[in-house]
């Protein structure tokens, strides 16, 4: 079993190699797509053509696409991500601390929301058709529905204003410790938890009613095991892999898709760091971003399907097959 285990995923992570490969093209090709010239840009509008021809022959952005491509691709295998355009030092050293940022936010919004969401939605479906299911189901689809910026604010006037309760603020003063820093990411990964909530919640009811209703769950109960020992032992675990499944694909969000909350509450995660890139032309910047994005994305799907094998046996036999 370890064997089939181990090719499982090296089989994955080759598939998740030429997934990284196909968005390192289009991500080039899109880089290349916006509007501008990267040496007009550095240097500003009133430099004269010959020196802004001058950087772009220094920076190779005069060079074939291709070429290009190859140079950037080359090098960002070795773990080299080049330069910054904007301010000529290594994206390293810019990408690395915002995504680290980036991962602080994500994981206190997933530790809120996956036990919260979860439980929510286990319980809705055991209360199935009640009113208590009803307001979690309605719950989730209207926090759902609502836009980050606008929880954000909401939240901001009523936490952060109002009440003064939490720091309206992600970045905490650099002598605060570990909990300080808690109490500063609070606040912005609330408007996450209610974007996702629902999406897990839903996922969550309907793989435990599905369960619920299985002949398996019947049989269990018909030989008068208590319904608890039903839930837990036969229910849970075969209505849980289906949202293991959506919150994996939720953290690439989780990690990327911040650029609203990090722009309101000032933080610098890797979200802004990719919109200042886009805005100023800043190639190595804005692709190694959103390649690292990927590479995040790709690891986390991997080890949720590694997750989901080993959890459902019968998922491990049709993969092997």
């Amino acid at each position: 079993m370890a064997r089939r285990l181990l090719g499982l995923l090296a089989g994955r992570l080759m598939l998740g190699l030429v997934t990284l490969l196909l968005l390192s093209m289009v991500v080039f090709a899109g880089a290349q797509l916006l509007p501008g010239n990267v040496g007009r840009a550095i240097l500003g509008p009133l430099a004269s053509p010959v020196a802004v021809a001058a950087l772009d022959r220094q920076l190779g952005t005069n060079l074939p696409v291709p070429v290009q491509y190859w140079h950037w691709i080359s090098r960002f295998a070795t773990g080299n991500m080049g330069e910054s355009y904007a301010f000529r030092r290594p994206v390293a050293s810019f990408v690395v601390p915002a995504l680290l940022n980036s991962l602080k936010l994500a994981s206190i919004a997933f530790v809120i929301v996956v036990p919260l969401s979860i439980g929510a939605g286990v319980y809705a479906a055991i209360h199935a058709r009640s009113r208590i299911d009803r307001a979690i189901s309605l719950t989730g689809l209207s926090m759902t529905v609502i836009p980050e910026f606008v929880s954000s604010i909401v939240l901001i006037l009523i936490l952060g204003i109002w009440l003064r309760a939490l720091p309206v603020t992600a970045t905490a003063p650099r002598h605060a410790g570990a909990l300080g820093q808690i109490h500063h990411l609070i606040l912005p990964a609330l408007p996450l938890v209610f974007v996702l909530f629902g999406y897990i919640a839903r996922m969550a009811r309907a793989g435990t009613i599905e369960a619920l209703e299985s002949d398996y769950a019947r049989t269990a109960t018909l030989k008068g095991l208590p319904r608890r020992t039903v839930i837990v032992r036969h229910v849970l675990r075969n209505a849980l892999p289906p949202t293991i499944t959506v919150v994996a694909t939720q953290v690439g969000y989780l990690v990327g898709g911040l650029v609203i909350v990090e722009t309101l509450f000032r933080y610098q995660g890797i979200g802004s760091l990719i919109l200042t890139a886009a805005r100023n032309k800043d190639f190595p910047m804005l692709e190694a971003g959103i390649l690292v994005i990927g590479a995040v994305y790709v690891l986390v799907t991997v080890a949720a399907d590694m997750l989901l094998i080993m959890l459902n046996p019968r998922l491990h036999r049709g993969a092997a097959k």
